[in-house]
């Protein structure tokens, strides 16, 4: 389901405008939709669905709040990533000098309750459409479920303690709710889950690719438990997954370039379609966000030296690095290469060493599409590596080291690394946690921060994470507390909601 797709409609109810005389007769307004024009053709469910979709793009569609604000602010705190500290983007956050006015928190927030109010409007409405088929009506509801429980996944992750809305408030007294206990939140999201579980489908017509599945509930319930250290649950629901026809992909790269978009490795992705006509501008930016000065591109933030050292180390049966290496990042190395703004062909890394800022750069999402470097490209949100990954990581957890194993190497192998042999437990952990995941999520929307948070806030093998920013180098770790390991409430809530409770340490 592209961008142009994703109709930001405002669905709010709206006075009546009365005669002057009943000699008049009132009509309707056909131009304007009201609560009680609108919500009675499958057109209008699926049009609130699409805006329900389309937060994910930020609170006011706009890709640029979601490049600039919501992924700056789940990434570059992480020690996958180093910004470009010439330029502002993130440069609090990074450096962890934030403030509770900060807009990347704010965005975050904004965009989550957007998405939340809009889901909730559908599970109030949708259900009394005289026009739609129960099954329609159950399908609808259940992605309106799942993104709602999504947008919580955002927020309880990085709030920890926020308002949980259940219902579309219009009265003034009801805008200013209190904070709910995280585990509250999280009770809520495994809830929305289980059900939108059962009637989601587990494909959608060619037309409607993009929208949520059965295997992207079962996944992202799966990440819920995980994320409570729930083994058990997590291991069976990533079991689940993995029984589906979920497959990775033979060609790593092509998770990036938009050669499979929403195919057999991919689970949830945000939509992009690239489309820059009568005025859209539907593009994905991380080409440009990624790329050298020397490319065309922005260099906002590199691979930190940490991630490069340790991809390094992820070979394949010559000693060399892995395909996932050379496609993730750019590096000095003679088999490394990178398109840019200026050629079709790829650039070898000797032939613009000299002109580099920086010795390392991303290289996913670099991709050339066209002569002007645009693209739409979807960002994935949920990919089958991570939930083989994450399974494994269950499964270790629960005492089943050597069949975690396997599933670790499905990962490794797809990417020409060698396969892993005999592990400990820990000694597996900890491949998990600070090889596995990083070699191969590196810079994928914020998951490398959220892993930190969890193994921080966990009780199995807990991490701080000051101490692995310090042991990886991360710049102004030393500037890290434990207020860092969450969000402040931004500040213009805490002043439009005298209920709101500033988090510890803010």
């Amino acid at each position: 389901m592209k961008t142009s797709r994703y109709i930001l409609i405002t669905l709010l109810m709206i006075g009546c405008i009365s005669s002057c005389s009943d000699d008049f007769i009132e009509v309707a307004n056909k131009e304007t939709l009201t609560d009680s024009s609108f919500w009675q053709t499958e057109d209008h469910a699926l049009q609130a669905l699409t805006a329900t979709y389309g937060a994910l793009h930020g609170a006011d569609g706009s890709k640029w709040t979601f490049f600039e604000e919501i992924y700056v602010a789940m990434a570059y705190r992480a020690d996958d990533q180093i910004n470009n500290t010439a330029e502002t983007y993130g440069r609090n956050l990074a450096s962890f000098s934030n403030t509770t006015e900060d807009s990347g928190p704010n965005n975050i927030w904004k965009t989550s309750y957007a998405g939340i109010s809009r889901a909730n409007q559908i599970l109030e409405k949708v259900p009394n459409i005289e026009a739609l088929s129960q099954e329609t009506k159950d399908v609808i509801v259940a992605e309106a479920k799942f993104l709602r429980a999504y947008y919580y996944f955002w927020l309880v992750t990085g709030f920890e303690n926020v308002p949980l809305v259940t219902t579309f408030e219009v009265e003034l007294q009801n805008l200013f709710p209190e904070q709910s206990e995280s585990s509250v939140i999280w009770s809520q999201i495994e809830k929305d889950l289980t059900e939108a579980e059962a009637n989601l489908l587990t494909e959608h017509a060619a037309e409607w690719k993009g929208r949520a599945t059965k295997g992207a509930a079962k996944a992202l319930l799966g990440k819920v438990y995980l994320f409570q250290e729930k083994w058990p649950q997590a291991e069976v629901k990533f079991s689940e997954v993995v029984a589906m026809d979920y497959a990775l992909l033979d060609n790593y790269a092509d998770n990036f370039n938009g050669n499979s978009e929403n195919g057999p490795e991919s689970i949830f992705e945000v939509q992009f379609s690239g489309d820059r006509s009568n005025g859209n501008d539907e593009r994905q930016v991380f080409n440009f966000e990624i790329s050298p000065y020397a490319f065309g591109g922005w260099e906002l933030f590199f691979p930190s030296k940490w991630l490069v050292d340790e991809m390094k180390t992820d070979v394949d049966a010559n000693g060399d690095p892995s395909e996932r290496v050379y496609e993730s990042i750019f590096f000095d190395d003679p088999k490394s290469d990178m398109y840019s703004m200026e050629a079709t062909a790829k650039i070898p890394y000797s032939d613009v060493a000299e002109n580099l800022n920086n010795p390392n750069y991303f290289k996913k999402y670099s991709f050339n599409t066209d002569e002007e470097f645009y693209n739409g490209t979807n960002i994935t949100l949920i990919r089958f590596a991570d939930v083989l990954l994450m399974y494994a990581e269950a499964l270790n957890e629960n005492g089943k080291t050597p069949e975690a194993i396997i599933e670790v190497n499905k990962v490794r192998e797809r990417g020409n690394a060698v396969p892993l042999t005999t592990m400990t437990q820990t000694e597996l952990r900890n491949q998990i946690r600070h090889h596995e995941r990083p070699v191969e999520l590196a810079m994928e929307f914020g998951i490398r921060w959220f892993d930190l948070y969890r193994w921080q806030r966990g009780s199995t093998a807990t991490e701080s994470i000051k101490s692995t920013l310090e042991a990886h180098n991360k710049p102004f770790s030393e500037n890290f507390q434990d207020k860092h390991i969450i969000f402040p409430i931004p500040l213009q809530e805490i002043n439009i909601n005298d209920k709101l409770q500033q988090n510890p340490g803010w």
